[in-house]
């Protein structure tokens, strides 16, 4: 199964090596057919501490690395390491 990857905005990068990143996501209300946004916090892995708050990031599903880190952040490069 291939793993997912998202697009965020850095809310907090105040954990060593973790920053928590505000994923945004848009839908048609079924009801009332008007556009809906809904955002969620992810906790995501930095190894090198580079992501600063208010940056754009995309961050990839890994195994956990902790209770609540099941993501990482994805180098500037967009490869995903194996």
């Amino acid at each position: 199964m291939p793993k997912r990857i998202l697009e965020g905005e850095v809310v907090s990068d105040k954990g060593d090596k973790t920053v928590v990143v505000k994923v945004e996501r848009t839908f048609l209300h079924p009801v009332l057919k008007k556009t809906v946004r809904r955002s969620k916090k992810y906790h995501a892995h930095d190894e090198a501490n580079a992501c600063k708050v208010g940056e754009t990031v995309r961050i990839i599903e890994c195994a956990p690395r902790s209770k609540t880190k099941t993501w990482e952040v994805l180098p500037a490069g967009g490869a995903a390491q194996a």
